[in-house]
């Protein structure tokens, strides 16, 4: 009977029932599709979470950095590049994030803190300006005093500035370049005279270049200390070739200089030379004492200074003094001298 109705009816059955067996297949494929798209979709986005919560655990990381730094005018690649060389833990990631969240400020730039996250670290260098006061460093200070100077004007440890400055610099004076600089309130010791140095060798580099095509700092800085001698001595910009001439002159003729203004380095920058004074002074800076240019600078130096050291007038003058108009009367011999000191003391 089984085989029978089998054989018979299955036929019909089959052909009865066709459209619901091809509705069970395609529906049975269409889950399995749906299956793999959610699978799809599912790990998608759990990718994409685990990105997003990365970058927000990396702008979150706290970074330490200092209370004001200074940004240079560039590229953000060159602006990231000088704060990881500043041993700021910055990289690529922050030069895309940075190129995101804005364009990044030259100058100096006030962080408010040494501690902050990646992010608003990343944010103030777009928005946060520093406070800047002036601090003018003249031509002939001595470093001495301009350490005084800033450390009133920054409200920052005398004493911390002075070690500092020996430790980052191997030249004793005439290592700044004067000039009115642009310094913002809350920097470091450190970081202020690391800025100082960098600006000033940056601006004498470029000076040699333009002079002699090289820096030789060793050969540069012989002519500071001899830029600083004229620099000390000179009424105005107009007499230091002439200055310079009587140095030269009277260094060929194995003569001393016998210049006051060596004697008005470091904290004596503005005590009057007595003669007690030039006895007792056993200083390099004695030129009546030693022979020849002091082996240390007298006092930062103006680029004028240094021009006139480099290229001294062509005279015969040995001798000057100053006469009662505030300028120098230079001669070439002794006796001339003694009058011109008899009409400037009468």
């Amino acid at each position: 009977m089984y085989n029978f109705f089998t054989s018979i009816f299955g036929i019909e059955i089959c052909s009865i029932y066709t459209p619901f067996c091809k509705s069970i297949k395609i529906t049975q494929s269409t889950k399995k599709m749906n299956d793999k798209m959610l699978t799809v979709i599912k790990y998608t986005f759990e990718i994409l979470l685990i990105i997003i919560l990365s970058f927000m655990y990396y702008l979150n990381k706290p970074l330490e950095t200092s209370k004001v730094l200074y940004i240079p005018q560039g590229s953000i690649n060159k602006i990231i590049t000088q704060l990881h060389a500043d041993n700021y833990k910055v990289g690529r990631l922050d030069t895309i994030l940075l190129r995101l969240i804005g364009s990044p400020q030259s100058g100096w730039i006030s962080i408010g803190t040494t501690q902050s996250t990646r992010a608003d670290f990343l944010y103030k260098l777009t928005i946060a300006k520093a406070a800047l006061i002036d601090v003018t460093l003249i031509p002939g200070e001595t470093t001495y005093i301009f350490l005084d100077q800033l450390s009133k004007n920054l409200n920052l440890d005398r004493e911390l500035l002075e070690y500092e400055y020996n430790k980052q610099s191997k030249i004793k004076e005439g290592a700044f370049v004067p000039n009115t600089y642009k310094l913002p309130m809350g920097i470091t010791e450190e970081e202020l005279i690391k800025y100082l140095l960098h600006q000033s060798k940056s601006q004498m580099q470029k000076l040699s270049m333009t002079i002699f095509g090289l820096y030789n700092e060793k050969k540069w800085f012989q002519y500071v200390a001899i830029a600083s001698v004229i620099q000390k001595e000179s009424a105005n910009i107009e007499e230091m070739p002439l200055v310079s001439s009587v140095i030269f002159n009277r260094m060929n003729k194995g003569m001393k200089l016998q210049m006051d203004g060596t004697l008005n380095y470091g904290k004596y920058s503005h005590v009057k030379v007595t003669a007690k004074r030039i006895r007792e002074d056993t200083s390099v800076y004695n030129t009546y004492l030693y022979a020849g240019i002091p082996s240390i600078p007298v006092c930062n130096v103006s680029f004028e200074a240094i021009r006139a050291a480099i290229f001294p007038a062509k005279t015969k003058y040995l001798y000057f003094m100053k006469s009662k108009s505030g300028t120098h009367d230079f001669s070439r011999n002794y006796s001339t001298h003694l009058d011109n000191i008899s009409h400037a003391t009468k």
